[in-house]
């Protein structure tokens, strides 16, 4: 048992090795932007890259790669709309998501936008207590979303908190809107799913917010 800490220390090490190597050389490339103005920044982008954006994370097929839990080196007000869609809640609460919601505060222009999309911590909880014929979130996560071991409710929410511990904190909207208040945006409200930016399969199960810069 020791000997898989062991293991699993000295991998996690490797990998935050090759993660500051990787920024540090995208850091160089990220020159290029820095007369840029009105950028549509998708950041945390993973495998969902957009057209006629610039898609940012560590992933291989982003078009920049870098830790975003550091600074951002794009120049202050330089993006119009910045996107970001279950990121979030891979950061650490209250640092460093607060930094990171801070930094896109700093790279939007006056008026420009963050969209962004959490899981929907709200809906599991209100319904845990509740009994009812309709379908439930507990169907949908067992059907669309979770894997096979969770089948009692309590499975179902521990496997939201944790994600096989990648999850790192939860969001509601009143939360949501604290940590984005604490970072200087304004008119922060919910926001339906929109087909044309939010990728369909993260469409149940999602907390969507506009906020404005």
């Amino acid at each position: 048992m020791k000997f898989f800490y062991i293991k699993r220390a000295i991998k996690g090490l490797i990998w935050e090795l090759y993660v500051q190597l990787i920024h540090s050389i995208n850091v160089l490339k990220s020159s290029k932007y820095k007369n840029a103005k009105q950028l549509k920044l998708n950041l945390g982008c993973g495998k969902n890259i957009k057209k006629g954006w610039l898609n940012v994370d560590i992933d291989r097929e982003a078009d920049l790669h870098l830790d975003l839990r550091q600074s951002v080196p794009l120049p202050d007000n330089s993006c119009s709309m910045i996107y970001n869609e279950h990121f979030l809640e891979h950061l650490d609460y209250p640092e460093p998501a607060f930094s990171f919601l801070k930094e896109c505060y700093r790279l939007l222009e006056p008026g420009g936008v963050l969209r962004i999309g959490v899981p929907d911590t709200e809906w599991p909880l209100k319904e845990y207590c509740q009994t009812s014929g309709d379908k439930s979130y507990y169907d949908y996560a067992e059907e669309l979303w979770d894997p096979s071991w969770c089948k009692t409710k309590l499975e179902h929410i521990n496997h939201h908190f944790r994600e096989n511990g990648s999850h790192k904190f939860a969001y509601d909207f009143e939360t949501l809107k604290r940590a984005l208040e604490e970072a200087g945006f304004q008119q922060i409200k919910r926001s339906d799913f929109d087909p044309s930016i939010d990728n369909e399969k993260r469409k149940l199960g999602t907390l969507y917010v506009r906020a404005v810069r």
